[in-house]
């Protein structure tokens, strides 16, 4: 009895299969090792903190990102109050008063105009951002502790404290307005807290 030859339909489908097998594996191998190898992407989170970053003199005001303390990262509202503040912030560095009317409230966009605005924050210069604590006062209000250093031509600084570096510490009111929070005006009885650097 003679030895029958297997069929070459078998053979001729198992090398295909071998071959897609093997390049799938080899595929997800690659990608495997992109996903595993990839540098971690820079932090899209402000730093938080307990308290503000020491800076020297000659670094003041510090950097112009606002930093929050992990009761504020931990409120419902934190990225809307964050984002309308560094909007804030960074139209008074950037002396930028259209950006500046986008992210207060209308009511405090009347009490400057352009020229105003532009005169009051000519040299100012804020950074060492931070936001300690956010209240709600009413549905539509919040009530935001913040702490910051200003640099200014000495000139430029308040009467009551004409210094070049002032460190606040004040309580900023935002309004929900237009879907957005906004940074409200300070009513006459709020008093912020100064001292010179």
């Amino acid at each position: 009895m003679t030895a029958q030859p297997r069929p070459l339909s078998r053979q001729r489908w198992l090398i295909p299969v071998l071959v897609v097998v093997i390049s799938l594996t080899v595929g997800v191998g690659l990608l495997a090792r992109d996903l595993y190898t990839r540098p971690e992407a820079a932090p899209t989170e402000p730093v938080v903190s307990e308290s503000p970053t020491s800076v020297a003199p000659e670094q003041q005001p510090g950097s112009p990102v606002v930093e929050v303390t992990p009761d504020v990262f931990a409120h419902p509202q934190y990225q809307s109050v964050r984002q309308v503040l560094q909007g804030y912030f960074d139209s008074i560095n950037d002396r930028d008063y259209p950006k500046w009317t986008s992210v207060v409230t209308r009511e405090r966009a009347k009490t400057k105009t352009a020229a105003e605005w532009k005169k009051d924050y000519q040299s100012t210069r804020d950074g060492s951002i931070l936001v300690y604590r956010v209240e709600p006062s009413t549905p539509t209000m919040l009530r935001v502790l913040v702490a910051f250093t200003s640099t200014q031509d000495v000139e430029d600084a308040p009467l009551y404290l004409p210094e070049g570096c002032i460190r606040w510490r004040l309580v900023l009111p935002l309004r929900l307005e237009s879907g957005s929070w906004r940074v409200d005006t300070t009513d006459g009885g709020t008093n912020p807290e100064h001292e010179r650097c």
